[in-house]
């Protein structure tokens, strides 16, 4: 009798542990066990910018791009490809912005073809996949008078909105950010130095991008640290490392706090991407 109530028992769990039984409903607030074990799927997040953003090439300057990926956990990495000293449209026209202006006061781009850079990140195999983000920050020398750094405000809304469109497209969440401050002084507080603060705002708005205002949350930061007023001798004291041996450049301390700004800002903002920061 004991032998069949066994057979009995072994034949009814049999089902379940081969996975031919019926289904079972997690309990509210679990997961079946198959997706617990799933990883989330990898992130990339593209950077786009200038000297501010970029890798470094010496120990300074450092960009805080470079900064920015120990800050996710390992289902993101971040694909930095800002390079100093470029505009929007030298980032995306290298080479092929001339040393002219045109009738409007624009620099002639002629063939009208992307940089490399911009192709690889489009390129339907090895670039911007759906689930990535792309974050651009330009505006720093996009305001040189002369050719080929010199955007005016029309068209440094028109690339940023394009750049905007081409990651949608791709199911890309695009983020713009505007230009991080130098350090000036203004008695004891740190100002503001940068423009195309008003054209980051309206390019947003025009290619369904957010945008993060990195401009006064980085003087905002000066402020916080105190590094006003100071003597302009950027090789000593908090303000020497901070920056390198200019107003403008990061030291890797002074980079790894950016970064640490722009993070903040996407949990104070409510992107998604925050949800994987550490």
């Amino acid at each position: 009798m004991r032998k069949r109530s066994l057979t009995l028992v072994a034949l009814a769990v049999l089902p379940f542990l081969t996975g031919t039984g019926p289904a079972v409903a997690a309990e509210p607030g679990c997961s079946p066990a198959t997706e617990v074990s799933a990883s989330a799927a990898p992130v990339k997040v593209w950077l786009a910018g200038d000297s501010t953003m970029a890798d470094p090439r010496s120990s300074c300057p450092v960009g805080w791009g470079s900064q920015f990926d120990p800050l996710f956990t390992t289902d993101v990495t971040v694909v930095n490809n800002a390079v100093a000293g470029r505009s929007v449209q030298t980032w995306l026209y290298e080479s092929n912005v001339k040393s002219t202006k045109d009738s409007a006061g624009e620099c002639v781009v002629s063939p009208r073809t992307f940089h490399q850079r911009w192709q690889n990140m489009l390129d339907p195999a090895t670039g911007m996949k759906a689930g990535d983000y792309l974050m651009i920050q330009f505006g720093i020398n996009d305001g040189d008078p002369n050719c080929p750094r010199h955007v005016g405000s029309g068209r440094y809304q028109e690339l940023l909105t394009m750049m905007a469109k081409a990651a949608r497209d791709r199911g890309v969440t695009p983020i713009f950010l505007t230009p991080v401050s130098a350090i000036r002084c203004s008695g004891n507080s740190a100002v503001g130095t940068r423009g195309f603060l008003t054209e980051t705002a309206n390019a947003g708005r025009a290619g369904g991008a957010t945008v993060i205002d990195l401009h006064k949350l980085s003087y905002t930061l000066y402020n916080t640290l105190k590094l006003c007023p100071n003597d302009g001798d950027y090789t000593k004291g908090p303000v020497g490392a901070f920056f390198c041996n200019d107003h403008t450049h990061f030291e890797a301390a002074g980079a790894r706090q950016i970064a640490g700004v722009v993070a903040k800002a996407l949990r104070d903002q409510r992107i998604p991407l925050s949800s994987y920061l550490k």
